[in-house]
């Protein structure tokens, strides 16, 4: 069974707003990323955030920890009910593939270029903790090098919405797109 992770817990500096609320496509950014890992797992998470559309966590070990912060409890939390794997979407990973499940088979892997996009087995908890618990840098480097993580190129990538300027230049492409321009 594969429980899916909502990274919630970001600030969004970048972004100035609370960016897992913005609004696309009639449904919050954090609201899309739900509905993805619904269609393709078991169950969904959402790591980082108080209130969501899905059961959240807390990060772990402490908010601030940046995505491993938000992909530990996930698999923390998958360890302790028997899920096999988890795979993370970011809150504003618009745009993913359907089958993106199946192109991330076998973990561990990641979507190249955006890895907190990616299938991780429950045991790579063992592997989050010591880098978390390490004086190295807490980074999905490191979490890619310590569980042997392969890279998955998607044939569209995901869209990486940082400032609001992105969102509007996705919401602008996606109606070009669907009036045939």
């Amino acid at each position: 069974m594969i429980l899916g992770a909502v990274l919630a817990g970001g600030r969004s500096l970048r972004f100035g707003s609370d960016k897992a609320l913005a609004m696309h496509d009639g449904d919050s950014l954090l609201g899309h990323a739900v509905a993805l890992l619904t269609r393709q797992c078991a169950a969904v998470v959402v790591v980082g955030r108080e209130e969501a559309p899905a059961p959240t966590l807390p990060d772990w070990p402490a908010p601030g920890m940046g995505p491993l912060g938000g992909i530990a409890a996930a698999l923390r939390h998958a360890g302790d009910m028997g899920y096999t794997a988890v795979l993370t979407v970011s809150v504003d990973a618009v745009g993913l593939d359907e089958p993106l499940l199946d192109a991330l088979l076998p973990g561990p892997s990641y979507v190249e270029g955006q890895p907190v996009i990616g299938l991780w087995p429950a045991t790579a908890m063992v592997a989050v903790e010591g880098i978390l618990a390490g004086d190295g840098k807490h980074s999905m480097r490191a979490l890619i090098e310590a569980t042997g993580a392969r890279p998955v190129r998607l044939h569209r990538p995901p869209a990486n919405i940082n400032t609001p300027e992105d969102l509007a230049a996705l919401s602008n492409k996606n109606r070009e797109m669907s009036h045939g321009l």
